[in-house]
């Protein structure tokens, strides 16, 4: 990977906290949901409810889409990425610990919290591995897309 683009990878991975996930739901069609994540290089963590529609569906098939980008009042000033991943449940309970507090470091500190924090007991916490990476970058020319293959 071109040290250059890995910079610019990074870089929008750690400006931002939330992303748009999609799943493949049972009957085949995708599911779009948005998520808080955290990252650490290349790699995202991501939680959910152990009951939720995105827990099943990973359960059947772990692939996933997802994009992670924002608005810009100027169109040549956008700027975002695009994965083809593979979203793994976390087993381990302190990796989970570890996740939990990443994704928090991820906010200001909050004054109050109107549920109790969560737990890897009560959550699936999942570890997303990219495969193709598209870096948009508009500032290089409309539509610009640098692809990298992990």
């Amino acid at each position: 990977m071109d040290e250059e683009v890995r910079r610019k990878i990074l870089t929008l991975l750690d400006q931002h906290r939330i992303m748009t996930i999609a799943t493949l739901r049972p009957d085949g069609w995708p599911q779009a949901t948005t998520v808080g994540y955290a990252n650490e290089g290349l790699t995202l963590y991501f939680l959910c409810g152990p009951d939720s529609q995105k827990a099943a569906n990973l359960a059947l098939d772990d692939r996933v889409s997802l994009t992670i980008d924002h608005d810009t009042p100027q169109v040549m000033e956008i700027t975002g990425l695009s994965m083809a991943a593979r979203a793994k449940v976390l087993v381990d309970p302190s990796e989970g610990e570890k996740v939990l507090r990443m994704l928090m470091l991820k906010y200001p500190p909050q004054g109050s919290l109107p549920l109790p924090m969560r737990t890897p007991a009560n959550v699936r916490i999942f570890r997303v591995s990219p495969t193709v990476i598209s870096v948009l970058d508009y500032s290089k020319g409309f539509g610009h897309t640098d692809l990298v293959t992990c």
